[in-house]
């Protein structure tokens, strides 16, 4: 059984517990676009552990976990977060940890473009400062520097000599600012390149001979950041949607046989853009505290509103959704009203399909009553509240896909199959 899990808004749909739930099943789980701005949090027995780069797989005894070559790594972080799992007593080694040497490097001029263009751009963006889209934009203007280089020192040199006198003169021409000195970083990142070797793969023929086995491919961020299909340019770099699962790795020679598409009860968003059912006021302080709406790689507060069905059915004809997960129920509990997105309206008329600009829309709300009682310790779907499973149903019913999963909580067993 091969699975690509996807989020299915605008990201943070609590994909690093579901994955760490459905990896029991498989045997391999690949991480395919994105970098250390997107982040998978996991709850074991209360305590806390967050990804960036390293799929959240890795908790799982016996699984091999890859970070695909549509990923860009920064080596700082990446070590770091390896180093800090090994404390926490996860075994990390490269026969349980793999990296394609197609990995393009974040380097720190990257990081230093990214906060320098958001500075002085009239329309922000709201990015992570991460470095991921001028690492990205290194790529495809071919002057990138790919894991196989970095690990080369003569390799590493050249390239890392060849960016810096354009890098340098942009810093200094463009924005004003002092660049980078060659042997500085290369002396300071030839020695995380030593570290970061052993993990290194080439993964089509490794994995070409372990097409036996089960695949469990890793989204990060969500259907609404995807550099094609979301609402640009308020969006990552990279493409985040299905399809682009087996290009983010190499594994063409596989397929699919599940597409689960993973889904808040209401919908969040971090940064700048449009989004239809954005709350304020009471609303959206309630949604934050009582959901932990805090970035997990930024802390920044996250944007909240109701949930908006309209934008979900776009995503799970973009991906091709097989079944569908909805998280954080038990976050919707002591609300007297609720509301669901189920048209979009320009002034007074309604909106036929999906519209390309949502800056211009309108939500039209269904409203349902809530529930008092508390889901965060139901263990079974058939011990939720009426209220809650009426909710449950409709979405499956608008969407036309099935529900399977329902969670309530942020603890590894706070799951429910929905029968």
């Amino acid at each position: 059984m091969n699975i690509a899990l996807v989020g299915l808004q605008w990201g943070d749909e609590g994909k690093g517990k579901i994955i760490d739930y459905l990896c029991r099943s498989s045997d391999i789980i690949v991480r395919f676009q994105g970098g250390n701005n997107a982040g998978h949090t996991v709850v074991i027995n209360d305590k806390k552990f967050v990804f960036h780069l390293i799929p959240s797989g890795i908790l799982r005894k016996g699984k091999i976990c890859v970070i695909g070559n549509g990923v860009v790594v920064d080596p700082k972080v990446l070590i770091e977060e390896i180093t800090a799992l090994k404390k926490s007593g996860v075994k990390i080694s490269n026969r349980n940890l793999k990296i394609s040497p197609f990995c393009h490097m974040i380097m720190p001029y990257h990081r230093l473009m990214d906060a320098l263009r958001e500075q002085i751009k009239f329309q922000k963006i709201g990015t992570t400062k991460r470095g991921i889209g001028p690492c990205y934009a290194d790529k495809i203007t071919r002057c990138g520097i790919r894991m196989m280089d970095f690990i080369e020192q003569k390799i590493f040199f050249r390239k890392l000599k060849d960016n810096l006198v354009e890098k340098n003169a942009i810093f200094k021409k463009v924005y004003g600012v002092k660049g980078f000195s060659v042997s500085e970083i290369y002396k300071e990142y030839s020695r995380l390149a030593k570290i970061l070797k052993p993990y290194v793969c080439n993964l089509t023929d490794y994995f070409y001979r372990l097409k036996n086995k089960s695949f469990l491919f890793e989204g990060a961020q969500g259907t609404f950041l995807d550099i094609d299909f979301g609402t640009y340019p308020f969006v990552t770099s990279s493409s985040v949607i299905a399809p682009n699962a087996f290009l983010g790795s190499g594994f063409g020679f596989l397929k699919l046989n599940k597409i689960i598409g993973v889904a808040k009860a209401y919908t969040t968003r971090v940064g700048e853009g449009p989004f239809p059912t954005e709350l304020d006021g009471a609303y959206l302080n309630y949604f934050r505290t009582t959901g932990c709406e805090f970035g997990a790689t930024t802390g920044r507060p996250r944007r909240c509103g109701w949930l908006d069905l309209i934008l979900l059915q776009q995503a799970v004809r973009l991906n091709n959704v097989s079944e569908i997960i909805l998280t954080k129920l038990d976050i919707l509990d002591q609300l007297e009203k609720i509301k669901v997105c189920v048209k979009y309206r320009s002034s007074d008329t309604a909106i036929k399909g999906f519209p390309c600009d949502l800056s211009k829309v309108k939500p039209v709300y269904k409203e349902f009553n809530g529930w008092t009682f508390s889901t965060y310790n139901i263990r079974s779907f058939r011990n939720l509240p009426q209220p809650a499973k009426n909710y449950i149903n409709f979405i499956e019913d608008f969407l036309g896909t099935k529900i399977t999963f329902v969670s309530v909580g942020e603890k590894r067993e706070a799951i429910l199959e929905k029968h």
